[in-house]
């Protein structure tokens, strides 16, 4: 009885063995995740950061050269068209005179005040003259038409009197450049006397006012300062007409045209903003990327269609993310993009749970995006698909789905 347990015991001991050894070499089911082939809408998009820009600036200058005064405006400060003073610029004096120069300019205007002084008789002088070759001429032209006087006397009287006549204008041309002589030497003091009594008058001053309705979106010079006729002086814009302008790679922009839909992301407000690409850049330029790559990009400029009341607090250089809808549908065949790889053809395939085994299936797919790809031919509705396949996944792979 005891060698029949112990011959009982060494079998159920062995079959334990063979059992367990028969166990590790059956194939083991593969942990997949599955999803479903389903129809829905689908778009491509261009996914590139942007930033927000006014779409149309105004830099105001200097139309002229002269002292700027200090200029109060703040930015964000609201400035209407023809109404809203920008800045004010007066003469600016000419340059320092020393005693000794404000002297000699002093000097001048005296010099030039006894010229005139001395050309005034002469003028008086000129002008008596003249009536009394007048008066003579009259009284012998009487006389010669009696035949009292001869022509040759009559002819002496014409010619005095023309004379007379070149010396007063000649006289009253001296008093005329006395006087102009007079008002140079003193507007070369003007502004450098001290005791001059235009400075301070506002008006030799010129203002420069609001071309347009909008705000001040930068001061570019606020001090006092001699300017230059061009100089800029502030930035106007109306902060609610805004664009967007994002910088794409070349090769995406090919696929984007002139109205294209774009949804803006993640600038700030609790919704996404519509947009409508305006223009496609004929140009591109190089931009080196932040791996050091050189990259040939192209700028969008892209509408805001929103109105400003559902974006009030946007501003100009603000960053946003724009995706430019290249393509969309509402209803297609998709599948996601986790699921494809390329087979040893080089061609597109997946992975299909067909019960608990894996089965390889070649597919065509069209538009493509980073979530989903659409199925031309290969697969149909509620086909099950492994995403993320492993390495361990091949075509008849015993398979397990996770919960």
């Amino acid at each position: 009885m005891r060698q029949l347990a112990r011959r009982i015991i060494y079998f159920l001991i062995f079959a334990s063995v063979v059992g367990a050894i028969a166990y590790g070499f059956k194939p083991q089911p593969v942990d997949v995740d599955v999803e479903l082939v389903s129809v829905g809408p689908m778009e491509v998009t261009v996914d590139e950061d942007g930033k927000t820009r006014i779409r149309e600036k105004y830099i105001v200058s200097a139309p002229l050269a002269g002292r700027l005064q200090r200029i109060e405006l703040e930015p964000g400060d609201e400035a209407v068209a023809g109404e809203t003073l920008l800045a004010t610029i007066e003469p600016a004096d000419p340059e320092l005179l020393d005693a000794r120069a404000l002297a000699q300019i002093k000097a001048r205007v005296s010099a030039a005040a006894v010229s005139l002084k001395r050309a005034e008789p002469q003028l008086e002088q000129a002008r008596a003259s003249l009536d009394f070759a007048e008066t003579d001429l009259a009284r012998k032209r009487e006389l010669a038409s009696s035949k009292a006087l001869s022509q040759d006397e009559l002819d002496a009287a014409e010619m005095r009197f023309k004379l007379r006549s070149e010396e007063y204008r000649s006289a009253r041309l001296a008093v005329e450049i006395a006087q102009y002589e007079l008002q140079q030497a003193e507007a070369a003091a003007l502004r450098t006397d001290p005791e001059s009594s235009t400075i301070g008058d506002e008006s030799w001053n010129f203002r420069v006012r609001s071309p347009i309705n909008g705000r001040v979106l930068r001061v570019l010079q606020e001090s006092t300062a001699i300017v230059s006729a061009g100089t800029p002086l502030l930035e106007l814009g109306d902060a609610q007409d805004l664009e967007i302008e994002i910088d794409v790679l070349s090769s995406d922009a090919v696929q984007i045209s002139p109205g294209n839909r774009v949804r803006i992301q993640h600038w700030g407000g609790e919704h996404e903003l519509e947009g409508k690409v305006q223009l496609v850049e004929p140009a591109a330029f190089t931009k080196i990327s932040a791996l050091g790559v050189e990259e040939q990009r192209v700028w969008i400029i892209v509408d805001i269609v929103d109105p400003p009341n559902a974006r009030p607090t946007l501003g100009d250089g603000f960053r946003v993310e724009g995706r430019i809808v290249t393509w969309e549908s509402s209803a297609v065949l998709r599948v996601p993009t986790s699921a494809l790889f390329r087979d040893a053809n080089r061609d597109w395939a997946v992975f299909v749970a067909s019960g608990d085994h894996a089965k390889i299936v070649s597919v065509e797919i069209g538009h493509r995006n980073d979530q989903a790809a659409e199925v031309v031919s290969g697969l149909s509705e509620n086909d099950t698909v492994i995403v993320h396949p492993s390495d361990r996944v091949e075509d008849g792979t015993l398979i397990q789905r996770r919960e």
